[in-house]
């Protein structure tokens, strides 16, 4: 079924509805997409994490829950025992993922902006607790960090979670839309961030011993984390995040490295002014993106392909559109972007986050007050 729009006098096709449970097929490069709505009608979801054994996913949504879904399109009550979130504008709960040791300590990590600053600021927090054999609800949540000091109205929070393959738990943030805090080591604004499972900080960070910086910052310089991934054949940590207008960026964060933001950047304000901070797009100091868009496509949630149920996929890392709503395809070798791809342009939906699955399918979150949870394959 297709929903048309009327502009101008011609008939447009805008956007494609699925019903829940339907098929759709969408052109691509390496054969017809495949499309199946898994659900609809959630409120904003945000992140996913596949829980082992077939038991499904968790998803959040932007609101403050956190549900169970089955693969049969089946979804659970929100789960109880989650924090109160700050939910305003970009604010609300955010990315979850689960403990690299899950079958033993059944630990569930969350990332939320969480009110109770000066003047009513807030900022990104992470916390963690146990999911319960039934999944009803989460114990003994926990919060093992805090971005200091808190200084958003409503945007720029982040966040991603990633687990490295050592079990160190990267925090990608924003910087609460305060553009010179990306610079400060003093504040957690515009940070990647590396801590240990259980909050504290590990003794090779980058700025452990400087005076006067955070010594949970890994990398700084940068602006809207929206995010994050392991890579899976070198164990690196990749992010991505917003630029203003223009100079959305893929990273490979290093360690204690600066990533430019306010100072180095593609981009421009909203208003067509120049960043006032910005020396240019290549400043000494700085690094340079792995990759960056001139025009923004507003990046989101991503992740690589490793599976071998599309072979035409392999060495792809896929990322989530909101404002050009697409699914990107980056095309590697090694750790070179050598060509992009856009999908689902014709679906017109703004796409939050994007996992592989454990059946080597993608699957995808729209970002909507009647948000859909998309399988993705290839025929």
């Amino acid at each position: 079924m297709f929903k048309w729009a009327l502009a101008a006098g011609a008939l447009l096709l805008s956007d494609v509805v699925i019903a829940q449970g339907q098929v759709a097929t969408y052109p691509s490069e390496k054969g017809k997409v495949s499309v199946t709505v898994i659900k609809k009608g959630l409120d904003h979801p945000w992140g996913l994490a596949f829980l082992p054994d077939q038991k499904g996913m968790l998803v959040t949504e932007r609101p403050g829950r956190l549900r169970v879904l089955k693969s049969d399109g089946s979804v659970s009550n929100p789960i109880a025992g989650l924090p109160d979130v700050y939910n305003r504008s970009q604010g609300g709960l955010m990315d979850v993922a689960l403990s690299p040791s899950f079958a033993e300590d059944r630990l569930i990590y969350l990332s939320y902006s969480e009110g109770g600053g000066k003047d009513d600021k807030a900022g990104t927090a992470v916390g963690r607790g146990t999911l319960s054999a039934d999944m009803t609800r989460v114990e003994g949540f926990t919060v093992i960090f805090r971005q200091e000091p808190k200084l958003s109205t409503g945007a720029h929070f982040g966040s991603r979670l990633v687990f490295d393959q050592q079990g160190y738990l990267f925090i990608a943030l924003g910087e609460n839309n305060q553009r010179i805090t990306a610079q400060a080591l003093d504040k957690l604004q515009g940070k990647l961030v590396r801590i240990k499972a259980d909050g504290t900080v590990p003794n090779d960070n980058p700025f452990v011993d400087q005076s006067g910086a955070r010594p949970e910052i890994w990398s700084y310089g940068h602006r809207n984390q929206q995010g994050a991934a392991l890579n899976p054949w070198t164990g690196q940590v990749w992010t991505n995040e917003h630029g203003p207008r223009g100079g959305d960026e893929v990273n490979i964060p290093l360690a204690g490295k600066n990533y430019g933001w306010p100072v180095a950047t593609h981009g421009i304000n909203y208003s067509y002014t120049p960043i006032p901070e910005a020396k240019g797009k290549d400043v000494p100091g700085t690094e340079q993106p792995l990759y960056v868009w001139e025009k923004s496509p507003g990046v989101s949630g991503m992740a690589f392909y490793s599976a071998d149920r599309f072979p035409a996929w392999k060495n792809s890392l896929f990322i989530g559109a909101l404002a050009q709503e697409s699914l990107i395809r980056l095309q590697l070798e090694g750790n070179k972007v050598v060509h992009e791809e856009r999908l689902l342009e014709e679906k017109g939906a703004r796409i939050r986050d994007v996992r592989q699955g454990p059946d080597g399918y993608l699957y995808v979150l729209t970002d909507s007050s009647e948000g859909e949870v998309l399988k993705i394959g290839l025929e």
